[in-house]
């Protein structure tokens, strides 16, 4: 489980970086073993996965700290599974997976408490956001384009909330 929350915080970090658009769109928290996605981690936990069709359906409980699918053979392939993932999206997962999959757990939780990942703050036990302003600060974004990029983000979490 830690070394996949690790490796969802980076792909949204890096998707955050290179295209200024989220893959989940859930909130970045700071925790003690470093960034998470907040609402992922409730899943992982067994926390709010109470509908039918969602989370609960397609991965096993957490058995020694892991996750797995229930039933391998419902997935059929990524262009008939992964509708909800763009090109782009896959993309950053797959490079995420060949710069940081070779990590174990414990070495991811070194890197992102890192200067590398400067956005996450020690909240001394407890949790703290992070703001994606100081996300996209943290991979380099400044002036125009930061304050165009969170004027997106905010009208794309404006649109989303209108949706749901």
């Amino acid at each position: 489980m830690l070394k996949l929350m690790k490796l969802l915080y980076l792909a949204e970090r890096e998707s955050l970086r290179k295209f200024g658009e989220p893959i989940s769109g859930d909130k970045l928290v700071s925790m003690p073993h470093g960034p998470v996605l907040s609402k992922t981690l409730d899943l992982m936990n067994g926390w709010g996965g109470e509908d039918p069709n969602g989370w609960g359906s397609w991965v096993e409980d957490r058995a020694e700290h892991s996750v797995a699918l229930k039933d391998p053979s419902m997935i059929r392939s990524p262009e008939q599974d992964l509708l909800e993932l763009s090109n782009d999206d896959l993309d950053v997962l797959e490079s995420v997976w060949a710069n940081y999959g070779h990590m174990g757990k414990y070495e991811l939780v070194e890197y992102t408490h890192s200067p590398s990942i400067p956005e996450w703050e020690d909240p001394k036990g407890s949790s703290n956001p992070i703001p994606v302003e100081r996300l996209l600060v943290a991979v380099g974004y400044e002036g125009v384009a930061l304050q165009s990029a969170l004027k997106h983000l905010e009208e794309q979490e404006l649109l989303n909330s209108s949706l749901d």
